[in-house]
């Protein structure tokens, strides 16, 4: 062999060399070619693990669902029971859990559905199911004011519970409120007049006119706590605050008057509750309740001893233990002069027909007089506004 084609062929075994190692770090190799450690790219693209609680059958509702997944990513979660209602929530940031924004409800079927995607980009469904045991108690809600109504601007949002609640600060919770300007506002725990639990919502100071709010009692899957039962439903309402109405009541001038904003209407001359005994009016401030038109009275209903039985017309209901305005013609000689009623504010039927038309649910009574009973009570009615700011928010189970 001669000497050029000895260093032809050493050249060529140099170059060789030296693409060898590039060839092995480059994109072009096998997918399959061992790494550092000796596994394969395939094997290292594990299979996501997905767990989800609860899990089970007839498993105890109360608490939200919960979706994680170990070796990969969650890319959605839909959780939904047999009716097709969601239960909505958000994958966390890093991809690795999902929890449903309310809880599992009682008795109800849940199917899990969760898209993840491996290390190595593969993507996967994996599915679960899971049913909560059924309630053995529910506890249900009446509240007031109705939706699509337009109330005073003392008009609190009252909820009264069928049973006990104990687990007070998990139902305030889900109580939200949302005004179109922001009112400043507090729920307080009181016992209604029935004996019942109760919880209301006034503002600080009394409704700006114009206010539109909503009430989203996002009970559903809440616990009220021993003796009180489940909650299986929400509740919601929006109404609306009307004109700045006040009624001012002077038992001692035995005078009404309507002052609406700001400027007196009318003045009216009345007879309040009789001085010295059970038949006193109540004092502070009341709540119109409702208006009832002609009704039934009996004086035996809210224990006064000599009773009486008549049909009254323009019945204004302002307290649970059965004070009213409404027309009196019987005691027509008293209008102005003196307080003869069995503790009800009573005017001439043409007053009371006219007063009757001027005002609403939910505009206060703010009455004033020596000789009461006392103030009306919070429970008695829509008696919040005769407690301070302060004394109204200690009475929030989340103080």
């Amino acid at each position: 062999m001669s000497r050029i084609r000895v260093l032809a062929h050493a050249r060529a075994a140099v170059v060789a060399a030296l693409l060898a190692p590039l060839a092995a770090c480059s994109s072009g190799g096998s997918p399959n070619a061992p790494d550092s450690k000796g596994s394969s790219g395939a094997a290292a693209d594990r299979p996501v693990t997905v767990t989800v609680t609860p899990k089970g059958e007839r498993v105890p509702a109360g608490e939200p669902v919960r979706v994680t997944a170990s070796g990969g990513t969650l890319t959605s979660v839909t959780v939904t029971d047999a009716e097709g209602h969601r239960l909505a929530g958000k994958v966390a940031a890093d991809g690795r859990t999902w929890v449903s924004d309310r809880k599992a409800v009682p008795g109800a079927a849940y199917k899990v559905t969760a898209a993840t995607r491996t290390e190595g980009g593969t993507a996967k469904t994996t599915k679960a199911a899971f049913t909560t045991a059924p309630a053995e108690r529910v506890n249900k809600v009446d509240w007031r004011p109705g939706t699509g109504t337009t109330v005073g601007v003392a008009q609190p949002i009252s909820l009264v519970f069928d049973n006990p609640v104990k687990n007070r600060a998990e139902v305030e919770k889900q109580l939200k409120i949302t005004t179109s300007n922001g009112t400043e506002g507090s729920w307080g725990w009181i016992r209604d007049w029935s004996g019942r639990d109760r919880v209301d919502w006034r503002p600080k100071a009394y409704w700006k006119p114009g206010t539109k709010v909503t009430l989203n009692a996002e009970l559903n899957g809440t616990d009220s706590g021993p003796a009180g039962g489940w909650f299986v439903r929400d509740y919601s309402t929006t109404f609306t605050i009307g004109a700045r109405q006040i009624v001012e009541v002077d038992l001692d001038r035995h005078r009404l008057t309507l002052v609406r904003d700001g400027e007196t209407v009318r003045r009216i001359p009345v007879s309040g509750g009789t001085p010295g005994g059970d038949k006193r009016s109540w004092r502070g401030t009341a709540v119109l309740m409702a208006k009832e038109g002609t009704i039934n009275m009996n004086s035996e209903t809210v224990g006064l001893a000599d009773a009486y039985n008549k049909m009254v017309d323009f019945s204004m209901r302002l307290t649970w233990s059965g004070m009213y305005a409404h027309a009196a013609p019987w005691n027509a000689r008293y209008f102005g002069n003196s307080n003869q009623s069995s503790g009800c504010i009573g005017m001439s039927d043409a007053d009371a027909s006219w007063f009757y038309r001027q005002v609403r649910p939910g505009d206060p009574f703010e009455i004033t007089g020596k000789d009461t009973k006392g103030e009306v009570a919070p429970g008695n009615g829509f008696g919040a506004w005769n407690l301070s700011w302060s004394e109204w928010q200690e009475k929030s189970a989340l103080r």
